[in-house]
């Protein structure tokens, strides 16, 4: 009889603890619900732009700080749909994993993986977006603001877990970089504050 080869348990070939499922599930939820809320909204403000050309949308607080330019703009639709659809159907399963989390439900690894898959890829489109507002468009939406940052936050935690569930496959400097992500994650959510205010700043001095 041959006996198949088995990892041995060390402390190498377990998992990087992590943060607790609890805050995990908090920041998400908390993240899916700041981020669907504005979503939302511009939708709906979205739809009564196109029915009145005059109508002026709730985050319209001036020349620059309004939603009104870049709703109106080619970048507002660019899979043929306004922009908020994506934000509302996204944003509702990280908060709905987020409450899953708090509930103490065990999210399989081909779910997490999805939903890292599904984050990245948003993030990428959001940071895009951002850069048509901020350097294109010239204009800040005030509820776009708030989606830039519940898809960091979002992107941010999802990554942090995906750190700790996948790090029994990593060895040295990898599982190093999971204990560090872990102990240091509000780190990079302040750094990402930093270096969007500053983008904010740099932009808005050079609004005609």
């Amino acid at each position: 009889m041959f006996q198949t080869p088995t990892t041995p348990d060390t402390p190498e070939s377990r998992p990087v603890p992590g943060l607790s499922h609890r805050f995990t599930g908090f920041i998400l939820l908390a993240a899916g619900l700041l981020g669907f809320v504005p979503s939302f909204v511009l939708a709906v403000e979205k739809y009564w732009l196109l029915i009145n050309p005059f109508y002026s949308p709730s985050c319209t607080l001036g020349e620059t700080l309004s939603c009104v330019p870049v709703m109106t703009s080619w970048q507002a639709e660019v899979f043929g749909f306004p922009n908020p659809y994506l934000g509302i159907a996204g944003f509702a399963v990280i908060a709905a994993t987020g409450a899953a989390l708090l509930g103490r439900a065990q999210m399989s690894h081909w779910y997490w993986a999805g939903l890292q898959i599904g984050v990245t890829f948003g993030t990428l489109f959001v940071g895009w977006l951002m850069y048509q507002s901020l350097f294109r468009i010239q204009a800040l939406c005030p509820y776009c603001m708030l989606v830039w940052a519940a898809t960091f936050l979002s992107l941010w935690y999802v990554t942090v877990e995906s750190a700790s569930r996948w790090s029994r496959n990593w060895t040295g400097y990898g599982r190093r970089l999971a204990h560090v992500m872990i102990r240091r994650h509000d780190i990079a959510i302040l750094a990402w504050f930093v270096l969007v205010g500053l983008l904010v700043n740099i932009a808005a001095f050079n609004f005609s």
